[in-house]
């Protein structure tokens, strides 16, 4: 039986793994989807009152690390 579901990739497992800490992960996180132009695939998959989450490689979590490091 294979698993066609992608890994998904949480904002505690990011914090963790880049040693940040949440409350200001989830701050640049929502500056981060607020700026449409500069993150476009941050933006659309964000919704709000839901958690951080990603599917491992995609395009929205690249800008979520990369939101970590500006």
């Amino acid at each position: 039986m294979t698993d066609k579901t992608p890994e998904i990739v949480t904002l505690k497992q990011l914090c963790a793994e880049l040693k940040v800490d949440p409350r200001d992960a989830r701050e640049r996180l929502r500056a981060a989807a607020r700026d449409a132009k500069k993150n476009p695939e941050l933006a659309k998959m964000h919704k709000p009152r839901t958690p951080w989450q990603w599917a491992k490689g995609s395009a929205a979590e690249k800008e979520a690390r990369q939101a970590f490091k500006n």
